[in-house]
């Protein structure tokens, strides 16, 4: 589950992103880029923020914390902005906070190297959970204390947008054509071996029940939380079990006698 932190200040918004989330204090004196449950992406965006970022952070994927923040929107009071206002107003109650990052720098694949193991495994789990937000245009990558961190995870699972045909969605291929990290040849290979056993129904089943039950009420076509969660849980161990013809492909450079795949 979940740690539960409550909001105690707003520091500023920060101007990245179409949800633009805002910086604030929680009451463990530390900060959070908390992600608005009032938001124009709406609740999905933050559903996919935990059980993706829950998930990557099981497969030992580097991901900063995740916490559940608790609102008041009162705190609206310290924005001049009226549309940010109305942001924070609309937000009471359950919202998503990641742990901020001092100091952390955006990545740049022209000004950071990495390993293709590491670049391996980080195409692999944005292939299962279909995240089509970590172009070389918008990484969603930080780089923090000499580690590379992944962050913004809201555009992935995008079958539960539409889950009359979410069933189909467990052999849609996925595109690295523009990834972040398509440059530095990810080995796939090793990355499938690594984590695929390890994305376990059990660790899919633990990363769906730190989704808060609050994101989760008045589903269509569910009878409450637990129910969206196994849904969740379905979808991803379907994409698993079959063959992984989603993953892409990449070219191997010239002296590598390991396929990629």
């Amino acid at each position: 589950m979940l740690r539960e932190v409550t909001a105690v200040r707003y520091v500023t918004p920060l101007r990245e992103g179409g949800s633009m989330p805002g910086l604030v204090e929680g009451d463990d004196h530390r900060l959070y880029a908390l992600k608005w449950s009032g938001a124009a992406q709406g609740r999905k965006a933050l559903v996919a923020e935990v059980l993706a970022g829950e998930l990557g952070r099981a497969l030992g994927l580097p991901v900063p914390e995740l916490v559940r923040i608790e609102l008041d929107p009162v705190l609206a009071r310290s924005e001049p902005e009226q549309q940010i206002q109305e942001q924070i107003r609309a937000s009471g109650g359950v919202n998503v906070g990641l742990a901020f990052l001092s100091g952390a720098l955006n990545f740049d694949p022209l000004c950071f190297e990495v390993d293709r193991q590491l670049a391996g495994r980080v195409v692999w789990f944005d292939a299962l959970i279909g995240n089509v937000d970590r172009s070389w245009r918008n990484p969603n990558l930080l780089v923090a204390g000499g580690r590379l961190r992944l962050i913004d995870h809201g555009a992935s699972l995008i079958f539960h947008h539409h889950w009359a045909g979410a069933a189909g969605w467990a052999r849609r291929g996925y595109d690295a054509s523009d990834h972040a990290l398509a440059r530095f040849t990810p080995d796939l290979a090793v990355a499938d071996r690594e984590l695929a056993p390890r994305a376990t129904v059990e660790l899919l089943a633990g990363a769906a029940a730190s989704i808060p039950g609050e994101l989760l009420v008045d589903e269509p076509g569910f009878a409450g939380p637990e129910e969206v969660r196994a849904a969740y849980v379905e979808r991803l161990a379907a994409r698993l079990a079959g063959p992984r013809d989603w993953l892409p492909e990449f070219a191997v450079p010239a002296g590598c006698d390991e396929v990629t795949r």
